[in-house]
């Protein structure tokens, strides 16, 4: 069987709708919050940095990496946002990926949503803000491996997550989904480590000025963000080359044996394919480009909303 790698985040279906509500509840209490902190500490000239990051996570994530068994993974990001932006600028930053990616390619469910926001976005944000915190005033070297570790746990975190509510969802048992659950992302993880740390490390190399919530003094023009936009479209011209294979939560849904009670919806950019040019590498390019400068302009217009008032 042919599977594509598309549906990469919850579908409707794994979960129960008092776990999915309760899920919605505290993603809502979370983002509040972060709205609330952002308007007071998130300065202009963070702005098109919140933008350039929602578009490269967006591109990232669009890009599945093989581990071993036949299963695939992508990047989270949320590690990688908490240390560039700031945690509250962060979470909405990731907040507004997951939401186009449900909202227009139909990846994930929307019943869900708030489920697959909590996992990916919000936890993953302050697992790694919170690791990468104790790194202030440390050297380049001593952030980068905390940054990687951060990553990590991240990953696994949103994997723990994911596991306890297919259990209380009565989906999986307990003691069967937490091993299969971390045990695939435990290698997943290793892929977000790696490209959190490369990330950082180019950044820190070039314009290490980016790093912080504090960043409000981002020197330059705006060559750079024209340069983090052409990056993240470069990103998405490789996304026709992504793997296959299925996810990580997939694939333990398919080994467990309730993949099939998955309810998948459709629309005109589910899968990221545009339908007139059907499911080709083109296709696939536009549709990612598409959704690309929807999350830029989403996240820019969101910064401006709440830039602190001075």
């Amino acid at each position: 069987m042919h599977y594509s790698p598309v549906a990469m985040h919850i579908p409707d279906g794994f979960l129960s709708l008092v776990i999915s509500m309760i899920c919605w509840t505290v993603t809502i209490i979370l983002d509040g919050i972060a709205i609330s902190r952002t308007n007071k500490t998130l300065g202009e000239r963070q702005v098109p940095l919140m933008g350039i990051m929602a578009a490269f996570i967006f591109a990232a994530q669009m890009i599945n990496f093989p581990v071993a068994g036949g299963t695939s993974g992508h990047l989270l990001g949320g590690a990688l946002a908490a240390i560039t932006l700031g945690p509250w600028a962060a979470m909405l930053v990731m907040t507004s990926v997951i939401a186009v990616q449900g909202l227009l390619f139909q990846d994930g469910g929307l019943i869900v949503m708030g489920a697959n926001i909590l996992n990916m976005g919000l936890v993953t944000v302050i697992i790694g803000y919170g690791f990468y915190r104790a790194t202030f005033g440390r050297s380049q070297g001593v952030k980068l491996a905390v940054a990687g570790v951060a990553a990590w746990l991240s990953v696994m975190a949103g994997a723990l997550l994911t596991s306890l509510e297919l259990w209380l969802s009565g989906t999986a048992r307990l003691g069967i989904v937490i091993p299969a659950m971390l045990g695939v992302h435990a290698l997943i993880g290793l892929g977000e480590a790696l490209i959190t740390v490369s990330a950082l490390s180019f950044i820190l190399r070039t314009r290490p000025d980016l790093l912080g919530e504090g960043s409000a003094s981002i020197k330059g023009g705006r060559g750079w963000i024209a340069a983090g936009i052409l990056v993240a479209l470069a990103v998405v011209l490789l996304s026709p080359l992504a793997s296959v294979n299925p996810d990580g939560l997939n694939r333990v849904a398919m080994n467990l044996g309730f993949f099939n009670t998955a309810h998948f919806a459709t629309g005109p950019l589910a899968g990221y394919n545009i339908p007139f040019l059907g499911k080709t590498p083109v296709s696939r390019i536009v549709a990612g480009a598409i959704g690309l400068f929807v999350v830029l302009g989403l996240a820019i217009l969101a910064g401006r909303a709440l830039q602190k008032k001075t």
